[in-house]
């Protein structure tokens, strides 16, 4: 059902990017919108993950620099029977995490050195299992391409202010009308079809996730520890590239106030909510637990640091 809906809702991007250009300019202008929308969504497919983790200045990190951290990421991706994907850090207090990647095969997963110090063992497991979620649903795909078509009607909102002041354009059927919608309406509803979207996919991750680590309260222990976080420690990166925010696991704005139409991610305490009933339902055996050849485990190389056993230090590695 989530994927039907991600799946009208995409319908309903691509063809308000259209109206837009067709109130603008007629079937000219749809045409031109049809491309741009083209061009853009090949760039974004191609060059997306490589865009977002360079603007979180993330490092990438192997067996080497971060054993525990890359453990988990690989036992949780045989676990979903995903490819291992690369595995970065990002030097920020606050705790958090993304997935990003075209497809499974060319996926990266990333978390804070914030979230490395705050979480346990198991709430990072179900933290990136969560994001390996997003992976394995293709998610990070399709929140790239929306994100792409919402910001290309913002900026024909901006072209419909331009062409305004031309009163004897004829290219424009609808007139004063369709210039009204292009500058204000649609980039609105684009905003919001973009929200909907990201709430929606952000339910099914959790779930996913829950039954990739096999533990659904650990899960819903790190996203409350990370909620109540990102209100008191803000993401400069973040405020900087607002349009990234719905990448990551909880909102790292610092204008996120509740689950409305306005915003990026459902409530906390929904999520929560739901994977404490997963947890009860799969106690009394209603939901039977996920079978994995390969177990999430801890790692034998655990970092003197203990920041997988709830210690204070920060963890050893590049971003140190």
């Amino acid at each position: 059902m989530n994927l039907v809906r991600t799946a009208m809702l995409l319908a309903v991007m691509t063809a308000l990017f259209m109206a837009v250009g067709f109130a603008i300019g007629g079937r000219g202008g749809m045409m031109i919108a049809f491309v741009m929308a083209a061009g853009m969504n090949f760039f974004s497919y191609w060059n997306s993950d490589r865009m977002v983790l360079r603007m979180y200045r993330a490092q990438e990190v192997d067996e080497r620099s971060a054993p525990e951290y890359y453990g988990i990421v690989r036992d949780l991706a045989a676990n979903a029977g995903l490819p291992m994907p690369r595995v970065y850090v990002i030097d920020s207090p606050q705790p958090n995490a993304f997935a990003t990647g075209r497809n499974p095969e060319n996926a990266a997963v990333a978390a804070s050195t914030g979230l490395l110090q705050a979480l346990n063992y198991d709430e990072v497991a179900g933290v990136m299992a969560h994001e390996l979620a997003h992976v394995q649903n293709r998610d990070t795909l399709t929140m790239t391409l929306t994100a792409t078509l919402a910001g290309a009607i913002s900026m024909l909102g901006n072209f419909a202010f331009l062409f305004s002041g031309n009163r004897e354009n004829n290219n424009n059927p609808l007139g004063f009308v369709g210039v009204l919608i292009a500058m204000i309406v649609a980039p609105i509803a684009a905003m919001l079809v973009q929200m909907a979207i990201s709430r929606t996919r952000e339910y099914s991750a959790d779930r996913r996730g829950a039954e990739i680590c096999g533990k659904p309260l650990a899960l819903a222990s790190a996203l409350q520890k990370i909620a109540g976080a990102a209100h008191r420690i803000h993401n400069d990166d973040a405020e900087r590239n607002p349009a990234t925010a719905h990448m990551f696991i909880i909102n790292p704005l610092s204008g996120e106030r509740m689950d409305n139409l306005f915003s990026t991610h459902p409530d906390t305490e929904n999520r929560i909510a739901a994977l404490q009933q997963m947890a009860q339902d799969m106690s009394m055996g209603s939901t039977p637990p996920v079978r994995a050849d390969n177990p999430v485990r801890k790692s034998r190389s655990v970092p003197s640091t203990g920041w997988g056993r709830g210690g204070s230090e920060p963890p050893k590695g590049p971003w140190s």
